[in-house]
């Protein structure tokens, strides 16, 4: 039986992403504070997590604009609202990242890189992002597999008695021609199965101005232009249905997805030059299953997946190789995990799951490969009364079949992880000490394996190793000044090895895949967070992160670059939230900075990248005519007008506007 406390303000909370529905009553007496949780005591290491609302006051536009809020976060962004997103957990790599929606993993088999740009945050609860796994034994086997892992939990209805109907409908607009449209349906179909309806446009010609300046590396000025930002449009929709239900003894659930995008892909600016040929066509469906049930002291939890993900590359750039190119990628995915309570504070769990992809495609002599991947987890889970254990093994046995060709040899590794947690106070589980050990992999990619000129069947996977240990301080108060005080600090040493690295073959546009690369990252994490209640309907919230990393190559001592910071990596980085809340108004302000770093291997003069730091305001206001509840959300994104890269050549929007209205009854 999981026992969930109310948790009012946390750096670093812990929910579970799978578990029904829990009444958040608690919660909503913040409303719109930045970062809420229900602490839940079985859990080892807690996860950073951001609710639905809170998200909304953040100035997000996607799930990746939302999770530069976690501390140890980069995002790989490429300007524009339909620009592509990704994100890297601790340096180790976007691929080391599993992204769960609603219990099941999202994969791209092709370049293993999901991009959370698609994802709109109209639609989500919570986001919870979990270094090394999340911390219970009941989950599907792959989940024990990733470095770190991002869960997104959709909005589950929740209706009083007597009702039977809710609806939302959203209106955002605002800078670069920005419309914006969504509608959510809820309906309680009977006692025990209700099902919800989204649905979503966004459409942008994402033209920004942007200031283009470059100096040689003897300091003098080489140009300084303003331009503005082409081929950066998107007109995308997303349909999205819901159907749950609740049984005797758990519940099920069942999902059917579709993504549809045209986008043109804002080039790089090089040299002056404005690259405009890139487009890109998206239709990504898939539908999911979900059922758990408890029979005593027996768990199980099973889902099942078919997607299919069909993408459509243009490159008409008459600078470039020409490009006209048809992708379409196919997954089935099963699984069943099951848990065993021997004792009341000893269980253990033990997990299947089988994951089939295929991807074919209109290249010439193209591999055409299929993968048949099988994941068996056994875990193991010891709660005492100061003392928390977790231990995990996770094995994994993956076969690729290859069309004429010689099938590639099969491959299994194993991986285990050990998490802790100690409370030293005895009868107060306000400080706790957490430590955990996990190593992982990533397979190659079917782009890494087999892609024509540029594939190397022959690599190896690419291994993770993580040290992690840490303190948290966490103090709630119903009857002074600060509500809740929540302290949090991790020091981490990870190292990747056979790191999956490209090299040109001497010839344009043919490369080769080798395993090379050898990264060590150490890092500190520190996150701290605090509500003030100074009187009646006035609430002030409060909450800062900042990471330390030093992620150096150590591939080879020969090399120019051996030691030195890899690309796109700050040493400093972290970010400054606050709000309040008063009588249905809300003012939220949040700071990000992102320090030095370089875009490539030698950290020279040449590659450094100055460090830049945005900051966001927003006004809202709520309230409420009949059934009907109101509000309008006002934002100023980069309030400075700050001119930036995330990515060398791919400048962001300066100082940019958006309004949204909601109506929901």
């Amino acid at each position: 039986m999981t026992i969930a406390l109310p948790l009012s303000v946390v750096a670093f909370p812990a929910n579970a992403a799978h578990e029904s529905p829990a009444d958040t009553t608690d919660v909503h007496q913040l409303e719109e504070f930045v970062v809420t949780s229900r602490r839940n005591v079985e859990d080892v290491i807690p996860a950073q997590t951001l609710s639905g609302k809170q998200l909304q006051s953040l100035n997000s536009n996607s799930v990746a604009d939302a999770l530069r809020y976690f501390s140890g976060v980069q995002v790989k962004d490429y300007g524009g609202v339909g620009g592509i997103k990704t994100v890297n957990i601790r340096s180790m790599g976007t691929n080391h990242t599993g992204v769960v929606y609603d219990g099941v993993e999202l994969g791209n088999a092709q370049n293993g890189q999901i991009d959370l740009g698609q994802f709109s945050l109209d639609n989500i609860e919570a986001i919870s992002l979990y270094n090394g796994q999340k911390s219970e034994i009941l989950q599907p086997a792959k989940d024990f597999g990733s470095a770190g892992s991002i869960y997104m939990r959709t909005r589950a209805p929740q209706f009083k008695e007597g009702e039977t109907f809710h609806a939302r409908l959203t209106l955002r607009g605002g800078s670069f021609d920005l419309i914006n449209p969504s509608a959510l349906v809820e309906l309680r179909l009977s006692e025990r199965v209700n099902a919800s309806l989204s649905a979503e446009w966004i459409n942008s010609s994402g033209r920004y101005k942007f200031r283009y300046r470059r100096v040689t590396p003897t300091g003098q000025l080489a140009y300084d232009t303003t331009a503005v930002r082409q081929n950066g449009d998107i007109n995308a929709t997303r349909l999205e249905l819901n159907v749950n239900g609740s049984l005797n003894n758990g519940q099920w659930s069942v999902k059917a997805y579709n993504y549809n995008s045209e986008r043109g892909v804002p080039g790089a600016i090089v040299n002056n030059v404005w690259r405009r040929g890139e487009r890109i066509w998206d239709l990504n469906s898939f539908i999911q299953g979900n059922y758990r049930a408890t029979f005593g002291d027996f768990t199980t939890l099973n889902n099942v997946k078919y997607a299919h993900y069909r993408t459509h590359y243009v490159n008409n750039d008459d600078r470039q190789l020409q490009v006209d190119n048809l992708y379409r990628q196919k997954e089935f995915y099963l699984s069943s995990a099951n848990e065993y309570r021997i004792l009341p504070p000893w269980r253990v769990s033990l997990s299947y799951d089988f994951q089939w992809n295929s991807l074919a495609t209109d290249i010439r002599d193209f591999a055409r490969p299929q993968r048949f991947s099988n994941f068996l987890a056994l875990a193991s889970s010891l709660s005492l009364s100061r003392l928390k254990l977790q231990g995990s093994m996770l094995a994994t046995f993956i076969h690729d079949r290859v069309e004429g060709a010689d099938n590639p040899s099969n491959r299994h590794v194993f991986t285990p992880a050990l998490y802790a947690s100690f409370f030293p106070l005895r009868d107060n589980p306000e400080l706790s000490i957490r430590a955990f050990y996990k190593r992982s992999f990533r397979m190659p990619t079917f782009n890494d394996l087999y892609y024509a000129d540029m594939g190397n069947s022959k690599l190896n996977p690419e291994r993770a190793t993580q040290y992690n240990v840490g303190v948290l301080y966490d103090h709630m108060s119903h009857s002074s000044l600060l509500a809740a005080l929540r302290v949090s600090a991790d020091a981490y040493y990870n190292t990747v090895s056979d790191k999956i690295v490209a090299y040109p073959k001497g010839q344009q546009f043919r490369w080769t895949m080798l395993n090379l690369g050898r990264v060590h990252i150490r890092g500190i994490d520190v996150a701290a967070a605090a509500t003030f209640n100074p009187r009646d309907q006035l609430m002030l919230t409060l909450r800062a992160q900042y990471t330390f990393q030093r992620a150096i190559d150590v591939t080879d001592p020969a090399d120019s670059y051996y030691r030195n910071q890899i690309p796109y990596i700050p040493r400093n980085s972290g970010s400054v939230v606050g709000s309040a809340q008063w009588r249905g108004w809300g003012l939220n302000f949040s700071w990000i900075y992102v320090g030095e770093r370089y875009n490539q291997q030698d950290n020279i003069r040449y590659n450094y990248m100055q460090p830049w730091y945005t900051s966001d305001l927003s006004l809202s206001k709520d309230l409420r005519i009949g059934r009907v509840a109101l509000r309008v959300l006002a934002e100023i994104n980069n309030l400075l007008s700050q001119d930036y890269d995330v990515i060398l050549n791919y400048p962001m929007p300066k100082r940019n506007y958006r309004i949204t209205l909601t109506a929901e009854i």
